[in-house]
């Protein structure tokens, strides 16, 4: 069993942090989303809307964009001019 050092405990609390946060968000938007579908299929008759192509592209990129934000926040200040 390997014992962790103070310079690699930051990267376990880093991962747990983002673990966790990554579980909160994604329980919060399906909260959001089955929230809105089921409004709006009663609205429709029960009838549920598909999700657009376009759609989870969107959300794809969108989601890229914020990993790459991330990933910038653990760059100096000098490496982000670049």
């Amino acid at each position: 069993m390997s014992q962790m050092t103070p310079k690699s405990d930051w990267k376990a609390r880093a991962f747990a942090l983002g673990g966790v946060a990554g579980i909160v968000f994604g329980l919060v938007a399906a909260y959001f989303y089955t929230r809105a579908a089921e409004d709006d299929a009663r609205r429709n008759g029960n009838r549920a809307n598909r999700v657009s192509t376009g759609e989870l592209i969107g959300l794809g990129l969108a989601g890229l964009a914020m990993i790459r934000q991330i990933t910038e926040m653990g760059r100096s200040p000098d490496q982000k001019r670049r």
